[in-house]
């Protein structure tokens, strides 16, 4: 049989449970408690002086400063230091700094073969990012990443798109020719050219496609359209009302005539180029649909809301007082 006899007559030795320690961060400032170990013996009280010293990590910023005395009485084997670290919302970097014994008393020792050798004995304190954070950090990042090199492209193709709105083209697109000249703008060209110059310039600043995905392209175009819309309104109500013409006729004629040829141009191109005449009845039929359900039904249904969440006031009279009158 082996029998170990443990001495512990002696004062002891003195030092950290560990050399270093990660400390990952938390939402709000937090303790960390640091063992101090006392080995070799446990006869008497002895005390030892700590204190943190700064590296990357700075007092007051990611940790308290502290500056004290530690006491160990008799027997006693362990002491923990408080040790009270601040929350920065730290990302990809660690922050360092140390915690420093010295000035042994009581007959104790610093164990020599930890760091700071026989006067002092250090423990890093190394502050980590929380890492579920950072991977929630890291998946938001992710998802709003842009792809730079297709916004490259995009930035080249809007400026394409100014560079074509004032540039005069002349020809059909339908002509092939054996050179790769353009042919030079006829008058009708230039004449088309300066009528849809202010049209090409508006929607010349629509972005291209290559930005988030064409959504972009997307909203700005129907905000682009809701404008010409509103425009094309006022313009045509002011010119029905020169003509002394009431707003029915004006719809029925002038926007109507509007919204209604190229519809009509889109149709015969379709049915001229296309084996049946599937595209043109769709598109009459989709457009006429989208006028009348959307066009007169939504500002109806809206109007219809509006006006039945209160009594009918003076306003209400005066615009459709008249219209429920039968004759």
């Amino acid at each position: 049989a082996t029998i170990i006899i443990i001495d512990d007559d002696l004062p002891g030795v003195l030092s950290f449970s560990k050399e270093s320690i990660n400390a990952q961060e938390k939402i709000e400032d937090w303790e960390e408690e640091i063992i101090v170990e006392r080995k070799n013996g446990c006869t008497g009280k002895i005390t030892c002086k700590y204190k943190t010293e700064s590296s990357s990590a700075l007092p007051g910023r990611d940790y308290m400063h502290i500056h004290d005395t530690l006491v160990f009485e008799n027997r006693e084997k362990a002491a923990k230091i408080k040790l009270k670290l601040k929350a920065r919302g730290r990302y990809d970097r660690t922050e360092t700094f140390r915690i420093v014994l010295s000035d042994v008393t009581g007959g104790a020792t610093f164990d020599q073969n930890t760091d700071g050798g026989d006067e002092n004995n250090i423990l890093t304190v190394i502050i980590e990012p929380q890492q579920m954070a950072k991977d929630r950090v890291d998946r938001l990042m992710s998802a709003l990443a842009t792809n730079w090199d297709k916004a490259k492209v995009g930035h080249q193709n809007w400026l394409d798109q100014f560079k074509n709105a004032v540039q005069v083209t002349g020809g059909d697109d339908d002509d092939d020719d054996d050179d790769d000249e353009p042919s030079k703008p006829s008058c009708y060209d230039w004449f088309m050219h300066i009528v849809m110059l202010p049209w090409k310039l508006l929607f010349a600043f629509v972005p291209p496609v290559d930005y988030c995905g064409g959504w972009v392209c997307f909203f700005s175009s129907l905000l682009g359209i809701g404008l010409v819309t509103a425009v094309i309104n006022d313009m045509a109500s002011l010119f029905g009302c020169v003509l002394t013409l009431g707003p029915e006729v004006t719809a029925i004629t002038f926007v109507a005539l509007g919204t209604s040829l190229p519809d009509t141009f889109a149709s015969m191109k379709a049915a001229k180029e296309d084996r049946t005449a599937d595209a043109s009845i769709g598109n009459v039929t989709g457009s006429n649909s989208v006028n009348v359900f959307l066009g007169l039904g939504l500002p109806w249904a809206m109007g219809a809301i509006y006006w039945t969440s209160g009594d009918p006031g003076a306003r209400w009279k005066s615009l459709y007082a008249n219209d429920l009158e039968v004759p």
